[in-house]
């Protein structure tokens, strides 16, 4: 018999009234108008949706800038070619080829500038001949040395020649004694035939010449002299304090020889007028140079290479325009990239010793006494009755009370683990001690094929936390009728063999919803078994989701209802999002709504925080409770995940490699993006999300992981471009990440140390490879999406922003980076460093990998982890060359991804399914066009009105 509907029982989207004791806010930025408009969707932006007779690959043309510059670069592999030759015969197929291609060469041009920069760059602004770093002896820094004709000499002892003290002349070290030497005008070949008296002269004239000849070497070897083939470096200062020196044209010119031979000009000689004019007419201070002089004449310019080489003393020991620069750079760098290690490393101490540690330890009563909105209240937007001003939940308040009193209907089914300290029914607003420490937290584990043995210690991990079991909820998906290896049982029945059920629920029935999928895979069914998992005296309220497929797969199908992880997750959020918002329903949400219900004793719009834990993860007893400490903290963290250890680290080589590279992403990488609270990668295996947030004001509910627009991106199923896949197909814990940062910038996403768990690692190479193929690769295509994300925090180099910049160059530069640093190791040992400049890399390359190993020992205080490091060091070609070139090459590879992902269907086929999913699609913009209930307030109706007839014949 038909119910006749109350159409007070139908719900009206429509706002709360707004508080009268408002407060002045701010308004969108004049300035940067953006800020206040949401994000474009990643994938598929043109709402994929909605059916249309144009398929998926029109929205592309071929003028599209990234389409033609991928043309443009396999121009020379026509599609012809890509199809009889690779097996290309689907178009899709040949495109995304064609882009991986152009991503491979963007990668290379990259690795190439990379290169240059390190070693080339330098060699072509300085080459060998422009260096003077190791050609010039600067007069004065060195003892014991002289110059003669501007080589530096070493006076290994001191001489006896009468007339010459050589102690008075050691006191200026590197000074120029040509002067003394015996020569001739025929020992300078530049100077023959010149007329001028500079050059034709005797150089010896007045007999001041008292040491040997200049041409013999047994002259430097009676006076013990040692030839260095070092050249005398002057600056300008030194040329300005010494007396008839001047510069020509690089070359520093002793005339005092000159000088005292012609005290007086010599008339008619042109090259003496222009000496004089430089050592009598020009200014002393800052050197002379008469390079300019000499070089305007043609007589004078003639004479400039006789007299320097007749009066040569040394050179301006300068560095060239090339030299400069490129010296600049290699500073420039060196402080820049020491920067960064040093502030990382700095910033990632700072948090593990200090900040972790408050985030870690308890909300204080000061917070807990604070006023905030009721976990009944929803959010804005929700679809709230129009005579309920205090925006509750239709099963709250005064609405709910009429069908749900005390003693009767649902709560008197729930377990004597009472929820809410009083046990009323909640006010719209309340104070946090009502609510308590410990938030309600859903605990989700999602399995496919593991044992009984993972399963177990996943799940005993969980119920045995420190966190109050009346506070916490196991909510395990089964993804599909699947069988692992080695197993006797299938995983679905491996779970609800460790579930003690609760008899009131009976048998679980099949429950349709809709999936992440094409074709016929975006129907699937599901049975909801709930009860309590029970393991050292602890009695967990327990649900397991049990995605069996449709009828028709389960005769058909290997894996029916095998969906992936992410549609198991998306069980999750889109229950939570239609809980929050009052919105229809599947038919499996309203079983999950009731039995949750029952087991918690309070509606699922109370839980606040989902841990996300993988079937092969050991939690920690003080894991939970550190986390939603947390969350308590600070309401603007929307996401946090601790630190994953290793459970099988000595299993063999491949896991060894592993366990300095986990803890170091952990400390180091995700520690020093905390500072920022920017964490760029939640990992799914143990991470902690917020459903919803109290706003600042306390007024109103900001729903997070569950808002309707993050459900909806992250259940897309129709991806087209090469870059979609990679987002969404294969890392969904980091585009999960990626869509909340975009769609949140403002809000954090930390890491907490004091947050263990241990998980299982690929023991084989083969996996690793896989896995570290599709890590890779989606971390490279979210960063790109990251990067531009403007509203991060910080500004320029000290931004989020900046810091993924240089995450996305730094993992796509790997296979350079680590040729140049072997290339690097080679040459220091086989030409080890003179120099400050030459030992720079070296200074980087310690820097970059001695760093990480101080920081394990100062967090750990375990000297094993050195151990470990250098275990890593060992495989390190395995990490930056061999897994980062394997991951590019293989963009375009989805072999591993179900194909329900990539399948073609026709046009009528989706306007068929859409016709038939649509009474399952949320969208709270919009009044309900019909008179079916379909949200959680018919439900609350129809089962109090079954309490009612109940009581009634009783």
């Amino acid at each position: 018999m038909s119910r006749k509907v109350d159409p007070a029982d139908i719900p009206i989207p429509t706002q709360r009234l707004p508080n009268s004791a408002g407060t002045v806010r701010r308004a969108k930025t004049l300035t940067r108008p953006e800020r206040g408009v949401a994000p474009v969707p990643l994938i598929t932006p043109h709402n994929a949706n909605i059916p249309s007779t144009e398929s998926a690959e029109a929205t592309r043309t071929e003028w599209d800038p990234w389409v033609l510059f991928s043309r443009i670069i396999t121009f020379w592999a026509p599609s012809f070619m890509l199809s009889s030759l690779g097996g290309m015969t689907d178009p899709q197929v040949q495109q995304a080829w064609r882009e991986k291609m152009g991503l491979c060469f963007i990668i290379a041009i990259l690795c190439c500038v990379i290169g240059f920069l390190t070693v080339g760059f330098q060699k072509v602004l300085c080459p060998p001949t422009a260096q003077t770093a190791d050609k010039y002896l600067t007069i004065g820094t060195d003892f014991d040395v002289l110059g003669v004709q501007g080589r530096v000499y070493n006076v290994t002892k001191i001489p006896n020649v009468q007339g010459v003290n050589f102690t008075a002349l050691l006191k200026v070290p590197g000074q120029d004694i040509t002067t003394l030497f015996q020569r001739t005008a025929a020992d300078y070949p530049a100077c023959g035939g010149v007329t001028f008296r500079a050059g034709a002269e005797d150089p010896c004239g007045n007999n001041t010449c008292l040491l040997g000849s200049i041409n013999t070497p047994s002259t430097f070897t009676s006076l013990g002299m040692v030839n260095t083939s070092y050249i005398v470096g002057y600056d300008w200062s030194n040329v300005a304090a010494l007396a008839n020196y001047f510069v020509l044209d690089g070359a520093v010119l002793n005339m005092n020889s000159y000088m005292k031979l012609h005290p007086t000009p010599i008339p008619s000689d042109n090259v003496d007028a222009a000496i004089r004019q430089v050592l009598q007419s020009m200014p002393s201070q800052g050197g002379r140079d008469g390079t300019r002089l000499f070089y305007f004449h043609p007589d004078t310019r003639a004479a400039v290479p006789c007299l320097v080489q007749r009066y040569y003393a040394g050179n301006i020991d300068k560095i060239t325009p090339g030299c400069f620069v490129s010296q600049l750079v290699l500073y420039a760098g060196l402080i820049v990239i020491l920067s960064l290690v040093m502030v990382r490393f700095i910033m990632a101490c700072v948090f593990n010793w200090f900040l972790s540690a408050r985030l870690a330890g308890p909300p204080d009563t000061m917070s807990l006494n604070r006023s905030a909105i009721s976990p009944a209240v929803m959010p804005e937007g929700a679809n709230v009755s129009i005579d309920n001003p205090n925006g509750t939940a239709p099963w709250a308040g005064s609405r709910g009370q009429k069908h749900l009193t005390p003693g009767r209907g649902l709560r008197s089914l729930g377990s004597s683990n009472s929820t809410l300290v009083g046990g009323e029914s909640p006010p719209p607003v309340m104070s946090l001690a009502k609510i308590g420490a410990e938030l309600f937290a859903v605990c989700l584990v999602t399995c496919y094929s593991e044992g009984e043995d993972s399963l177990r210690t996943t799940l005993d991990s969980v119920s045995t936390t420190t966190y109050s079991d009346a506070r916490k909820l196991i909510f395990v998906v089964a993804d599909g009728m699947i069988t692992g290896a080695g197993e006797k049982r299938s995983t679905p029945d491996i779970c609800v063999g460790l579930l003690e059920a609760d008899p009131r629920f009976g048998n679980p029935v099949p429950m349709s919803y809709f999936a992440v999928g094409a074709g016929a895979k975006a129907e699937n069914r599901a049975m909801v078994y709930a009860g309590h998992y029970t393991v050292a005296g602890r009695r967990t309220p327990t649900v397991i989701i049990v995605k069996c497929g449709t009828e028709a797969e389960a005769t058909t199908e290997k894996k029916p209802g095998n969906r992936g992880k992410r549609d198991s997750q998306l069980i999750l959020m889109n229950f939570f999002s239609r809980v929050t918002y009052n919105d229809r329903m599947t038919p499996l949400d309203f079983d999950l709504f009731r039995k949750i219900h029952v087991l918690m004793g309070v509606t699922p719009d109370f839980f606040e925080v989902c841990l996300m834990v993988d079937a092969d993860t050991k939690v920690m007893p003080d894991s939970l409770k550190y986390l939603v400490n947390c969350m308590h903290h600070d309401q603007m963290i929307m996401g946090v995940c601790g630190e994953t250890r290793i459970a099988n680290k000595r299993q063999s080589w491949v896991t060894a490699i592993q366990v300095f590279e986990y803890f170091i992403s952990h400390h180091m990488a995700k520690g020093f993006e905390s500072v920022f609270g920017g964490v760029s990668c939640l990992p799914g295996c143990f991470s902690m999300f917020r459903l919803k947030a109290r706003k600042s004001t306390g007024e109103d509910w900001v729903p997070l992981i569950i808002k309707p627009e993050i459900v909806k991106e992250y259940s897309q199923s129709i991806v087209t471009t090469l870059h979609e896949k990679n987002l969404l197909l294969l890392g969904e814990d980091r585009f999960l990440t990626t869509i909340l940062i975009r769609t949140f910038p403002n809000r954090k996403m930390m890491f907490l140390p004091q947050a263990k768990c241990r998980t299982v690692v690929p023991d084989t190479f083969k996996v690793l490879l896989s896995q570290r193929r599709r890590w890779i690769n989606s971390t490279i295509h979210n960063l790109m999406e990251l990067v531009l994300v403007r509203n991060l925090c910080g500004t320029f180099c000290f931004s989020m922003q900046f810091v993924v910049f240089m995450d996305l160059l730094g993992t796509v530069v790997l296979p350079i980076a680590i040729a140049l640093t072997y290339m690097l190791i080679i040459s220091m040992a086989l030409q080890p460093p003179k120099t400050f400049d030459e030992a720079i890399p070296l200074i980087l390359l310690v820097a970059v990998l001695g760093l990480p190993g101080v920081l394990i020992l100062i967090t750990t205080r375990k000297v094993v982890y050195v151990a470990w490091m250098l275990v890593y060091l060992v495989a390190l070609p395995v990490w930056n060359l061999v897994l980062p070139v394997y991951a590019f090459w293989h963009f375009d590879d989805f072999s591993w991804v179900d194909p329900l992902n990539t399948e073609k269907w026709k046009v009528k086929r989706k306007v068929k399914l859409m016709e038939k999913v649509a009474p399952f699609q949320r969208d709270h913009r919009y009044p309900y066009d019909d008179g079916k209930i379909g949200n959680v307030q018919g439900y609350v109706s129809c089962v109090g009105k079954r309490g009612e007839e109940k009581t009634s014949r009783e």
